[in-house]
């Protein structure tokens, strides 16, 4: 059975740096997307980026340049390394993923399994 767990996240103020790392087991097929979403209160989960097995990465346009995905492979190991963070940062990330037989992957929540999630607070 597939399964994935977080580990990271915390308090940081304006500007600071933050790690998320994902654990990832159980998924089979040709390929594995894993992705970070994240989720504000009244919002709704928004995908951050995906990054395919074969290491084609997607990024959202809110975090684009201040965000990088990255995975080990070999220890089916997800990370997220989160610079010059702002409040409107502040959220629950959540690692996700699925297996899939295309060459990319989907942005589209509906396809993934989840994590625990990790609370990431960032403070003025």
């Amino acid at each position: 059975q597939a399964q994935l767990a977080e580990s990271g996240g915390g308090s940081v103020q304006r500007g600071g740096s933050l790690k998320l790392s994902c654990v990832a087991s159980g998924f089979t097929g040709d390929s594995v997307c894993l992705a970070w979403f994240r989720q504000s209160p009244d919002n709704e989960r928004e995908a951050l980026t995906t990054i395919h097995s074969s290491g084609t990465i997607w990024y959202a346009d809110s975090v684009k340049g201040r965000f990088t995905v990255s995975r080990d492979n070999a220890k089916n190991t997800l990370f997220l390394h989160m610079n010059n963070l702002e409040p409107e940062d502040t959220a629950m990330y959540y690692c996700a993923g699925y297996a899939t037989m295309r060459t990319y992957c989907s942005p589209d929540r509906h396809h993934y399994l989840w994590g625990q999630g990790a609370q990431v607070t960032v403070s003025s």
